[in-house]
């Protein structure tokens, strides 16, 4: 069997792993060994962390939605519920967003809800 050398191809490898690894501290950023471990391991907490993303940008959606109602002495539930009586299709987002920027709509909205 022939000999492979791979030599542009290892380099081309080592290279875009250390690549990846630039900013981290110590040997994780310049030996090819443990710069390998770190960023597999960074490649996974980035996913979670693009996950949990989305998780904490909803749990905060949804406590300014509760802080905006609770003046009109309905829980955030009793909104959403009444929203979806009513047929009205804004999301958590959305809402936030017009209860912070818009005050007097999110009042007529809430007000024509309940």
């Amino acid at each position: 069997m022939t000999r492979v050398k791979r030599g542009n191809v290892a380099r081309k490898r080592r290279k875009h792993v250390l690549n990846l690894a630039k900013g981290f501290k110590g040997s994780h950023s310049s030996l090819f060994r443990t710069a390998k471990q770190q960023v597999m391991k960074s490649l996974r907490y980035s996913y979670v962390g693009r996950k949990n993303k989305k998780r904490n940008y909803r749990s905060l959606w949804i406590v300014r939605i509760n802080s905006a109602v609770r003046p009109f002495n309905i829980s955030y539930s009793e909104f959403i519920s009444y929203l979806k009586k009513s047929k009205i299709g804004l999301n958590r987002k959305m809402l936030s967003q017009i209860a912070i920027i818009d005050t007097k709509t999110f009042n007529t909205l809430v007000k024509n809800v309940v």
